[in-house]
């Protein structure tokens, strides 16, 4: 069996960014993660302990996005990686990590970047 679980819209403020001012002042980002895993057991049993907990997920990209990193991408796959070695279960990951008005020229609403890993 496949299922997916998805913890999306993850808003957190963080410091990341290679110009000076975006360590002083900061911005707004979103993260959505999607994990792929087997959780039949789970809803059989309605036993969190068969399943991934939200919080835990919650709780990585938290902790990641805590730490300052110059691009979005390095601060993305330490996410990812964290995910994968922390918590059982998981087939794939899919992370998307938005960066909210980014400071580029130009009227640009959002970038991201997008991480798909087995």
């Amino acid at each position: 069996m496949k299922h997916t679980i998805e913890v999306n819209g993850i808003k957190i403020y963080a410091f990341h960014g290679c110009l000076p001012e975006e360590e002083k002042i900061g911005g707004q980002y979103l993260v959505d993660v999607m994990l792929n895993t087997n959780f039949g057991e789970a809803a059989h049993a309605d036993d969190l302990e068969k399943t991934i907990d939200y919080c835990v997920v919650n709780k990585i990209v938290e902790q990641e996005m805590a730490i300052r990193s110059k691009l979005i991408e390095h601060v993305g796959q330490r996410i990812v990686n964290r995910l994968k070695s922390e918590i059982n279960g998981i087939h794939l990951v899919r992370l998307k990590l938005t960066k909210i008005c980014p400071p580029i020229n130009g009227d640009v609403q959002n970038v991201a970047i997008i991480i798909v890993e087995e």
